[in-house]
């Protein structure tokens, strides 16, 4: 940490302490206020024209029954999205934020009057049963296609983003992106995606095992991942990567979304300083994930449906740490008596306010 975050850091956490409440007593929304005045640089921080982007590609490895549905679903479910019938279109409309849809290698050609962002690498990534998902130079337009596509975004004045996903069996990609990233087996890693039965978890797992031992020792984040990857995932690492050097706040979603931070942390560790994690899914998988990052979800509400749904679920929450931190009296403002001087306030003792 530089001794600038050091300092507003100091600044920043004084200011919540003396707010008219007891020490602690806002629990996350105080961690969450002191993270986004920490990288905005301020005691006053702003959400701005707040996105959420969701990546759309199909998955090779889809076609050895990994998933409960056909990967027709894929280009189906970015019609649902553009037409505004999803999950995720109800909850940013709800709350204000600004829904993109980007085509990152879906197997489908959508009509040009569509607005869709177009950056498909490929119609879908081949199978990682067989064959790397992608070759190297399809994972370097990924990655420079999610940082462009962010850096257009950020001149819109943004400086809050969450990136959702859909394509069929991209859960089968995030399980083995876990396992490689985390060195868990596989078999902990795994989850039932769209819902698939006890048998098809058992076909699952079997059909992941024999790609991961297919492949061998990969261990290089970048090659991780254009080995077992997705176009959607593979983007959504090169967004986030450029979302914190633009020292935007990072909203990471669920279980597929989560294995994309995993890569970008692997590449860049200091990229958790600009991210929330906003839920913690239902999927098997994602509480170690979180564990493994050593960061805490806000909701937990048995989600997993993916495209950025609890990112658009939990923003509310998010700014109402800010408005808290912003608009909330302190004690001297107020007039109240405060029983805790600055000493005790250091050390994280309770007030008391009567």
């Amino acid at each position: 940490m530089q001794s600038s975050d050091k300092e507003i850091v100091s600044k920043v956490q004084h200011k919540i302490d003396f707010k008219t409440k007891p020490l602690g007593a806002l629990g996350q929304l105080e961690e969450i206020a002191l993270k986004i005045a920490t990288i905005q640089q301020t005691l006053s921080p702003e959400l701005t024209n707040p996105h959420l982007v969701v990546f759309a590609a199909d998955h090779g490895i889809a076609k050895s029954g990994v998933s409960k549905y056909p990967a027709e679903v894929t280009p189906q479910m970015v019609l649902n999205f553009v037409y505004g019938g999803a999950a995720i279109n109800v909850f940013c409309k709800q709350n204000g934020l600004n829904l993109k849809v980007v085509d990152a290698g879906v197997n489908f050609d959508f009509e040009e009057n569509l607005p869709i962002i177009r950056q498909k690498i490929g119609y879908g990534t081949k199978s990682f049963l067989t064959d790397s998902a992608m070759a190297m130079d399809e994972l370097e337009q990924c990655l420079a296609k999610g940082r462009e596509l962010v850096n257009q975004i950020s001149a819109e004045n943004c400086n809050v983003i969450g990136f959702g996903e859909m394509g069929i069996g991209n859960t089968s990609s995030a399980s083995v992106l876990m396992s490689k990233i985390c060195q868990l087996p596989i078999n902990e890693c795994v989850g039932r995606g769209t819902g698939v039965d006890d048998e098809g978890l058992k076909h699952k797992i079997s059909i992941l095992t024999e790609a991961i031992n297919f492949h061998g020792n990969i261990n290089a984040p970048f090659e991780i991942l254009s080995t077992f990857g997705g176009f959607e995932i593979a983007q959504m690492v090169g967004a986030m990567l450029q979302a914190a050097e633009n020292k935007m706040l990072i909203l990471v979603d669920g279980f597929i979304a989560t294995s994309a931070f995993l890569v970008a942390h692997a590449i860049e560790p200091n990229i958790l300083d600009y991210a929330i994690a906003c839920h913690q899914s239902d999927e098997s998988g994602h509480k170690k994930m979180l564990n493994y990052l050593n960061i805490s979800p806000i909701l937990q509400l048995s989600l997993r449906l993916g495209e950025g749904t609890g990112c658009a679920l939990a923003y509310p929450l998010i700014q109402s740490a800010v408005n808290f931190l912003n608009e909330m009296a302190s004690f001297e403002s107020a007039g109240v008596a405060n029983a805790v001087d600055s000493s005790s306030v250091n050390s994280k003792q309770s007030a008391v306010i009567n």
